[in-house]
Formats: structure tokens, C-alpha cells, sequence
């Protein structure tokens, strides 16, 4: 995620060391001589390739912050509390944490259960049980912020981004909160070409219809956004206009100590600053669709929707996502105008004045798969967290 609020913290638990501990499902097939539980190569986490039920899947991410903000997951299976007479498809969640990866992690643990226990209800995916999953994941966490607030107070100014995409008897289902990004690659029938559409809608106040539905809901505060440094941040203290998390501008009970002088607002504010709802489309999957991109700020910061697109085109899909992420940290040393190389040797922390957390889930589309998925008890299970590490703290 890009920067949130300003300068970076300094000296903050600077000997943290990493600790990857993604999931896979030890009943659902053996890890011999495959990579299962993904792989480690320093501050990168990978699974060059996978297969869900909708076909087959590449992830990976790079850690830049002392403690890896972002988090990720990919569900392929049943998408409801019932293992048979449900809906099956493919669950793709990318949670890129700002001020602390509490949040992220939280969603990462809480989310994919809630939509589960909303879409057992109906027995079927819908923009209504996603939504609803995304409004009680912000509830639970909200309580936990509550509970830990006099002896956690920054637990408050703790949020996260938030992208979610489903497959689904033919369908796509995209949610989003903050400023990760889904791109679809489209082939053109007659050129061959593959093409990029976006997908998701982001919610920076970068984008000037951004600060101008924050004008709108907030028509009495003429500082709702303000433009500080040459950025533009609600509050001036944060990019995105809606979150999960980010207590401290949903609750006015969080704007007071103890929580930091620098994150609490002279006055006080009765309505929410910051959203919980995530704007969310739904389409039917053409048979020219050929793969989905999921990825954290971090990515489409350093490469554009039709770059990322002609990468996943031209190369074969087994470790397509690590071909991704190097590529944005190759532009990333560029643009620094140092060698690549020489980016590869900075430690966590430092790195983080060089690039973001980053990312990156392959979604290949298999239009054949996708019409035979919507209730096969007999198709591949995946569950696996590509960004869980470690952490003294239960939530």
C-alpha cells in the first residue's frame, strides 16, 4: 500500500524476523515433492503453480515493511458451511494492511468464514452475502480494537485494504475496499491480443470522483480531504476513503487518549470518515477470458494493468506471480537508478523506502472447469494463506 500517513516510523522492531507460515490443509493431499505449503527464497514467499477448481493459480509476495503488511488467500472448494449441495468455486482475498498488519491478519483469519456462514443461508454466492461478510469481519475487529484499547490504544489507527474476488457457476463476483487492484486479460478474437480491464473500483483520494464523494457525504467539513505533501489524504492522515479498521475514523470513542497525539482529530465527528462498504460488480466469465490478476497497491505502483497483462501472456503460468513481483521491483530499482541486484540485498525496514509489500495472485480461467464447478463434490480443495506470519498477538 502506498504510504498513508506521511513519514515512516523509525528503528520500529528493527531484528523482527520473518516468519512465513502459509496454510495448506493437511487432509486435502500430500505435500510430497510439491510445494504445497509455497516456498521461501529470503523476503519472497511463492507457489509457482496451483490448480483450483476453476483451473490453475500462480502467488507470491515480497516483504518490504519490518512486519509484512499485506496478506493473502486462496480458497477453491465450497463456499458455504455445507461440504456438499452448496456452491464450489474460487475465493481470492488480497489484504494490504497500513499503520500494522493487525487488521490484515485479522481478515485474513475471520473473512472467508464469514462469507461462508452468509452464503449458507441462501445455499448461493451473492453480492448481499459478500457485503454482509465484509460489514461483520469490520464488526469483530471494531470489538477487538474495543476490548484492547486502554492497553493497545494504536490498535486503533490499525487498518487494512481490502480485495475480493469469487468464481462461481460462471459468474465473477469483485468486492473492494481501499486501492488494490483486479485486472482482468481479455483476448481479442481478432488481433490475439490480450487485453487489460480493470476490474475493480479503488477508493484513493487520488482519483478526484474519490474527493468528490467524500465532499458529498461530508458537506460541512471543508477538510474532509486535504492536500499534504503533494498527496492528497483524508483528514490529511490517509489515502483511502474506505477500510476495514481505521478505528480512530469510524468511532469518535477512539479519537482521545490514549491514543497518539498525531493520529487524533481536533474536533470531534458524529459520522463515520472512513467506509466499511466495498463497492462490488458482478459479471458473467466469457469463454476470451483468460486470467485475473490480484494484487496489492504495491504491484500497480511500478507497473501499469496492460504491462502486468502482456507479462502473464507471454510467459508460461508456472511462477507467472514471482515473474510479476520482480518485475516491479526491477522498476522499482530503476527508478531509484540503482541495479536490481543491489536492491535484492536490502533488508526489511529499509526496503520499505524503496517499494511496498507486494502481493500478487494469477488467477488462470478455465471456461470448461468453470461450467462443470458449481456443485462438484469431487473437484480440488485449496486453501492456503500466502502472507501469514507469526505473532504474539491473538486476534
Amino acid at each position: 500500500m502506498r504510504e498513508r500517513r506521511g513519514g515512516m516510523s523509525s528503528g520500529v522492531m528493527k531484528m523482527v524476523t520473518p516468519c512465513w507460515k502459509p496454510y495448506v490443509d493437511g487432509e486435502r493431499g500430500s505435500r510430497k515433492g510439491r510445494d504445497d505449503n509455497g516456498r521461501v527464497d529470503g523476503l519472497l514467499w511463492y507457489k509457482d503453480l496451483g490448480c483450483h477448481v476453476n483451473g490453475e493459480f500462480s502467488m507470491a509476495v515480497i516483504q518490504a515493511n519490518n512486519l509484512l503488511e499485506d496478506q493473502s488467500q486462496v480458497e477453491s472448494g465450497p463456499l458455504t458451511e455445507f461440504e456438499s449441495g452448496g456452491p464450489h468455486g474460487t475465493f481470492v482475498g488480497i489484504y494490504d494492511g497500513h499503520g500494522g498488519p493487525e487488521t490484515s491478519r485479522f481478515i485474513n483469519q475471520h473473512l472467508f468464514n464469514n462469507l461462508k456462514k452468509f452464503t449458507s443461508e441462501s445455499r448461493q454466492v451473492s453480492a448481499d452475502a459478500i457485503r454482509n461478510a465484509f460489514l461483520a469481519t469490520e464488526e469483530e475487529f471494531l470489538s477487538v480494537v474495543k476490548k484492547q484499547w486502554l492497553m493497545k490504544p494504536q490498535i486503533a489507527s490499525v487498518g487494512s485494504c481490502c480485495l475480493v474476488g469469487i468464481v462461481c457457476d460462471g459468474s465473477l463476483y469483485i468486492a473492494n475496499l481501499g486501492d488494490s487492484r483486479v485486472v482482468l486479460g481479455r483476448m481479442e478474437r481478432a488481433t490475439r491480443e490480450v487485453l487489460a480491464i480493470q476490474l475493480s473500483t479503488e477508493h484513493n483520494a487520488s482519483i478526484d470522483s474519490v474527493r468528490q464523494e467524500l465532499h458529498s457525504m461530508h458537506p460541512n467539513d471543508p477538510k474532509i480531504v486535504v492536500l499534504k505533501h503533494k498527496v492528497w489524504r483524508v483528514k490529511g492522515l490517509i489515502q483511502v476513503s474506505r477500510s476495514i479498521g481505521d478505528a480512530y475514523l469510524k468511532r469518535s470513542e477512539f479519537n482521545r487518549e490514549p491514543l497518539l497525539a498525531k493520529f487524533r482529530l481536533p474536533e470531534t465527528f458524529h459520522k463515520p470518515i472512513l467506509s466499511p462498504d466495498p463497492s462490488i460488480s458482478v459479471q458473467k466469465i466469457l469463454p476470451h477470458d483468460q486470467f485475473l490478476i490480484f494484487a496489492s497497491d504495491g504491484l500497480w505502483e511500478h507497473l501499469s494493468n496492460q504491462d502486468a497483462v502482456d507479462i502473464v501472456h507471454q510467459y508460461p503460468r508456472s511462477g507467472i506471480a514471482r515473474k510479476l513481483v520482480k518485475a516491479a521491483l526491477r522498476e522499482a530499482a530503476k527508478k531509484r537508478e540503482m541495479r536490481y541486484s543491489d536492491l535484492k540485498k536490502i533488508d526489511r525496514g529499509v526496503r520499505r523506502h524503496f517499494h511496498d509489500d507486494i502481493t500478487v495472485v494469477v488467477l488462470f480461467l478455465d471456461t470448461a472447469a468453470i461450467s462443470k464447478s458449481s456443485s462438484s463434490s469431487s473437484l480440488p480443495t485449496v486453501s492456503i494463506k500466502g502472507g501469514e506470519v507469526s505473532t504474539s498477538a491473538g486476534l
